[in-house]
This record gives C-alpha cells, sequence and structure tokens, in this order.
C-alpha cells in the first residue's frame, strides 16, 4: 500500500511537471503557402515552369495535328490502296499515337522535376526564415495554418509579417 501511495505521488509530480512545461510551449501560426506564394522566387519560378509547360504543350499540339492529317490523307487514298497498305498504315499511325502519348508523359515528368528543382530553393529560404523568426521570437512550435493543413483556429501569434520582414517583402 506504501509503494502504491509513493507510486501515485511520483505520478503526480511527473503530470505536474508535463502539464508546467505545456505552459511554458509558446506557439505561433503561419500560412506557409502565402508566404511561398508571396515570394519573388516563387512568381519567377512559376512563370518558368509556364513557358516551359506551354512549350510542351505546343509541341504535342504540332504531333496532333500532324498525326490527324495523316489520317485524313491515309483515309482518303485507303480505296486505292491494297490490304497490306492500308494495315500498314494503321500500324504507322498507331505508332505516332504512342509516340505522342510517351512524349506527353516524359513533358509530364520533365514539368514535375523542373518544379522541384525551382521551388526547392524558394521552399528552404521560407523555412529557414520561418525557424529564425520563431527562435528569435522565443516559440517552440510553429504550425501551418494554410486552409486544409489541420489547424482550425488560429488565434495565436502571427509570425507571417515578422517573416515577411524577414525575407525583405
Amino acid at each position: 500500500m506504501k509503494q502504491f501511495r509513493t507510486f501515485l505521488i511520483a505520478v503526480s509530480f511527473i503530470f505536474a511537471g508535463l502539464a508546467t512545461q505545456a505552459q511554458d510551449s509558446k506557439v505561433a501560426h503561419i500560412a506557409t503557402q502565402e508566404l511561398i506564394e508571396s515570394m519573388p522566387g516563387y512568381q519567377a519560378a512559376m512563370t518558368q515552369l509556364e513557358k516551359l509547360q506551354n512549350t510542351y504543350r505546343s509541341d504535342i499540339d504540332d504531333l496532333l495535328k500532324e498525326a490527324q492529317n495523316k489520317n485524313k490523307k491515309y483515309q482518303a487514298e485507303a480505296a486505292q490502296k491494297t490490304e497490306e497498305e492500308n494495315a500498314e498504315r494503321a500500324r504507322e499511325l498507331q505508332t505516332t499515337q504512342q509516340k505522342i502519348m510517351q512524349y506527353r508523359q516524359t513533358a509530364q515528368e520533365d514539368l514535375q522535376k523542373k518544379e522541384t528543382e525551382l521551388l526547392r530553393p524558394v521552399y528552404e529560404k521560407a523555412r529557414t526564415a520561418i525557424q529564425k523568426v520563431a527562435r528569435d521570437k522565443g516559440f517552440n512550435y510553429v504550425l501551418d495554418s494554410t486552409t486544409g493543413t489541420g489547424v482550425l483556429l488560429a488565434d495565436g501569434y502571427n509570425l507571417m509579417p515578422d517573416v515577411k520582414k524577414e525575407l525583405g517583402i
């Protein structure tokens, strides 16, 4: 019985210590997506990605038009061609279609790689600035208050103005 009482006292001291520690923790919030979208590096990266996407789209459109024109030509000439020639033309069109689909997939992969390459420094710069400001202000935790990230109520300290100041935005 004496051991049980000692155990309860020890447990209550542990909970009291945890409660005190929780009260000492300072929490702030910041909408990281809003911060990143306001950074000049983000806008430059998005402009570059849009140009690359337009280039790929234009290339794909050209390939599709070329395939459609070839298909129309082959259909118009089908009556004058042998079955073997028509079968060969059908295989050729199918191969062209597969090449277009492969090019589209490769373009999408390239765009994703380029996006990661261009935005990584922006994300890193934002993260570093958030950490620096949070440490300077004495915050233990910073929650992301971007819509849809899980923070339902963000009435605490908002780091956005301080981080923007740190980044010179």
